[in-house]
Formats: structure tokens, sequence, C-alpha cells
């Protein structure tokens, strides 16, 4: 190995290296030090993946290092990777403080972002799936760290055996590509579908359905979301990692292996009908909870099923994009959790009015316009393709549809111009971004099939009904009865607990009462 690449090598080691030795000195100090170690170790991690990130965008790194791959694609996942750690430790030091079990928290924490930085670089198969079950037991650890709460330990429970059951998919399709190829290094397998209208064999076709199949249990998609929804019994922390990092690396699978997918129809597919029914029910679902976390939850599982989506689509820019302002949004949301209560108590209580049907008609010819004249400013001065799936754009049409027929409201200044402007600066943002992320990953050749733009567009529209009947269309009869079955989830996961508990049982601690509480108290107090 040249000498250059032995020192890439070696930086690129450091950071997972960092954040490893941070776990292990933490069990073996104090608390106020464990603290202060991990704080060193994350920002040490932190800070040489923004310096490689730098090196990467500016084409100064080859795109495989070793055993490393350093892609702007896995230079910029070990970066928010690393930026979520050093948030959710520097939050736990203050939030966990007078916890009995602060050093199990340090070492685990630091485990898994230094899996996850494996994860996200490695070029070998067996090195990849071997971070991924690192990273499923320390969080099982995590998820456990209150060991005494019934939800928790069923949640926990769940989520260990739908993890173990989305990494035997895993590593059935890796034995596949592995027997295929005669190769484990992720480069080479990838590499071979760089060529457009590539024919896959059965195998091929199998494991590109087993890597989606894994991606869509990781992603926690309905029916197997129950445990995202209960684990919000850990500590806020723990929520913040995990929505905020964790559940992201199904959507870091299919990109990995996105030249694959591409050429896979049936895989594309699975994920169109699975994921898109999923981020809608979901969607709906969090719109009927009260608790903060809860809604947050249930948000979670509806991203990642747009996410999923977007990458089924081909819009492979677009879905990272997505994965990294939702990580960033997500981890805020979890640990700004207390101020978002009386945000919301604040919301609830300021009064508002229903759009009529003029302004509704209004706000959809204007956002409709609006999005036209990108599409038609963009076609005639770039040879961008971002046009060539209108779905997204249907979203960003309804989306906009909403925010300017909302616009009426008697808290705030009745400002038409106003809120246009933030619609043209929301639909302009969004554009430059996805644009922008589209210059840092290589273009692969990929025509989305009609089918699936216009059952995606069905489906946002599905959504954008069910929104406007949830908000306005409660005083109907039927309406009522649906969004009982909303608020219930549609009954998906006492389907699926009942069912794992009877294939798999799992002791559940006893619920543990207040009143015992007290006697208990009292009793020891004499």
């Amino acid at each position: 190995m040249h000498w250059n690449a032995l020192l890439l090598t070696t930086l690129l080691s450091i950071v997972p290296v960092v954040l490893a030795l941070g776990a292990l000195a933490s069990t073996r100090q104090p608390c106020e030090h464990a603290w202060r170690t991990a704080k060193i170790a994350t920002s040490c991690g932190l800070l040489l993946a923004a310096v490689l990130l730098g090196l990467g965008v500016f084409q100064l790194l080859p795109a495989v290092s070793g055993v490393w791959l350093t892609t702007p694609l896995h230079l910029i996942m070990l970066l928010l990777a690393n930026f979520i750690g050093f948030v959710v430790i520097r939050y736990s030091a203050t939030y966990l403080q007078g916890e009995p079990r602060q050093k199990r928290f340090i070492a685990l924490a630091q485990t898994v972002f230094a899996a996850v930085s494996v994860a996200v670089l490695s070029d070998h198969l067996v090195v990849f799936l071997l971070a991924w079950l690192t990273i499923g037991l320390s969080m099982h650890q995590l998820l456990m760290f209150y060991p005494d709460r019934p939800r928790a330990a069923l949640a926990a429970h769940k989520k260990f055996l739908f993890a173990r059951g989305a990494e035997l998919c895993a590593l059935g399709a890796f034995l596949l590509l592995y027997l295929h190829y005669d190769s484990a290094r992720i480069s080479v397998i990838t590499g071979a579908y760089a060529a457009p209208d590539a024919t896959l064999s059965f195998s091929e076709q199998a494991a590109a359905c087993l890597l989606a199949l894994a991606a869509l249990i990781k992603c926690a998609q309905l029916p197997l979301h129950g445990w995202l929804i209960q684990v919000v019994e850990a500590p806020t922390p723990v929520s913040a990692a995990l929505h905020g990092g964790v559940i992201n690396l199904g959507g870091y699978l299919l990109l990995l292996f996105y030249p694959l997918l591409s050429a896979s129809t049936p895989a594309q597919a699975l994920i169109l009908i699975v994921a898109g029914v999923s981020s809608v029910l979901a969607a709906l679902v969090m719109m009927t909870r009260i608790s903060i976390k809860v809604r947050l939850a249930w948000s979670t599982s509806a991203q990642m099923g747009l996410m999923l989506v977007e990458i089924a689509l081909g819009l492979v820019e677009l879905a990272l994009l997505h994965l990294v302002a939702h990580s960033c949004y997500k981890a805020y949301a979890f640990l700004s959790s207390g101020e978002a209560v009386q945000e919301d108590l604040q919301h609830r209580q300021a009064p508002g009015c229903q759009p009529t049907l003029w302004q509704w008609l209004s706000a959809g010819g204007i956002s409709a316009a609006m999005v036209v004249t990108l599409g038609v400013v963009v076609r005639s001065t770039t040879e961008s393709t971002a046009f060539d799936v209108f779905s997204p754009w249907v979203l960003l049409t309804l989306a906009l549809t909403v925010l300017l027929a909302e616009r009426r409201n008697p808290s705030a200044p009745d400002n038409q111009a106003r809120f246009v402007g933030l619609a043209a600066l929301v639909m302009l943002g969004y554009f430059t971004l996805k644009s922008l992320f589209a210059v840092l990953l290589p273009t692969v050749e990929h025509t989305t099939p009609l089918w699936a733009d216009l059952w995606v567009s069905l489906l946002f529209v599905v959504l954008f009904a069910g929104y406007y009947l949830q908000r306005y269309g409660l005083h109907l009869g039927w309406v009522q009865k649906l969004n009982l079955y909303c608020y219930a989830g549609f009954y998906l996961d006492e389907w699926v607990t009942r069912n794992t508990l009877k294939l798999w049982p799992h002791a559940l601690p006893g619920r543990i009462h207040a009143k015992q509480l007290h006697t208990d108290s009292r009793e020891g107090s004499l």
C-alpha cells in the first residue's frame, strides 16, 4: 500500500478508534471524568470527520482507501453520525445527572457511534454486517436503561427480534452477492452495476429484494413499527440517538447499494408499496397523538417511509438531503421536547379559522403556478433532470397549498405577499439543496417507471385529503370513525405484538404502582 493511502486509511480509522477507546476508558473512570473523556472523544471524531469531508468535497481523496470508502456519501454520513454523537453526549451530561447508570450510558453511546462510523465507511460486507450487529446490540442495552419499565422492555424485545430479522435478510443478500461476484468488497459489487439497463440474474434479484426488506424492517415501517413508538420510555438522549442517527441506517443501506436496487424492478415495487402506504398511514396517525414524543416517533416512521420511496424513485440526492435534514431536526426535536410541549399548547390555544373553498383554490393555483414556472425556467436554462420525476413536485405543490390556504390566522396579520414570498423561498431552497447534493453524488442512470410516479403521486393526494378531513371534517360521522382507527394505529401493533409474544415469549417486569411505591417507602422508613 502506498504511504499516502496508508496515511489516509489511518486517519479514517482514528474516528471509530477514538470513540471506542473513549467507551473503554469511560467504564474505568468516575462519572465526572467519564463525561469529560466522552466529550473529548466525540469532539475529536467530529473535527476529523469535518476535515475528511472537506478533503472529499474538493476531490483530494481517492474513492477507496484500504478497507474504507471515502466518497462524499460516506463522508457526509460519517460527519452526520459524529455530529449527532457530539450533541447527544453533551446534552446527556446534564440530563442524566444523578442517574445511577451514567457510566453504562456513556460507554454504550460511544460504542454505538463508533460502530456507526465503521458501518458508513466500511468497504467489506463482513465488517459492515458486524458493525450493524454491534449497533443493534448496543442500542438494545440503551433502550433497557430503565429495565423495570414494562413498555420499555416490550419495545426492546420486539426491536431485538426485528433487528435480528433485518440482519438475517442483509446476511442472505450479502451471501448471494459474494457467491455471484466472488468478492466481499462493496465497491467491487456496486461498481458492476455502473452500466445502465443491467440485466440481473435470479440471485441478484433476490439479493436486491432482501436488501429492500432489511431496510424496511430497520426503518420501522408498518406493521413492524410498534417498537419505535414504545421506545420513548427510554431516556430522551437515547431517543435522540435512535431517531437522529441509528434508524437512518436502513436508508443508508439502500443508498449504498442503489446501483443494484435501480436495476431491480421487484425490489423497487416492494419499497414503493410498503414504504409508501406506511408513510401515509403513519403521518395520519401522528396527527391524532397528543404526547410530543409519541408524535415525533410516528413522524419518524412516516419520514423514513418517504425517504425509502425517494430512493426507489431514483431520487438519491433528495433522499440523502432528506436523511441529513431529518437526522438533525429529529435529534433537536427530541432534545428540546420540553419546550415543544409549551409551544404546542400555545399553538392549540391560538384561535384559527377554516379556509374557504376560494382560499383553497387560489392557494392551489398560486402553488401550481410557482412550481410550473420553476420547471420552465430550469428546463430552458439548464440540463437538469429534476423535473423528470413529477411526484416530488406534486408533494411540494400540495404542501405550499396548505401553507398558503391556512395563512389567515387571527393571531397574525393577513399578509398574502409575505406568505407567497415564504413559499417561493421554500421552493427555491428545496431546489438549490437538491441540486447541491446531486453534485456531490455520482450520477447513476435510472428511468423512473410511469406507474411508480403515478402511484406515489396518488399517495400524496390521499395524504392531503386525510389531512384536510382530520383538520376540518371531524364533524362528519364517518370521519370520526376513521379518526378512531387512526388513533388506534389501525390495531397493527397489537396484532404484531400478540403474535410476536406467541412465537417468542418474553417475561416482562411487573408494573409498579404508585400506591405500592408509597407503601414500600413508608415501610422502609420505619
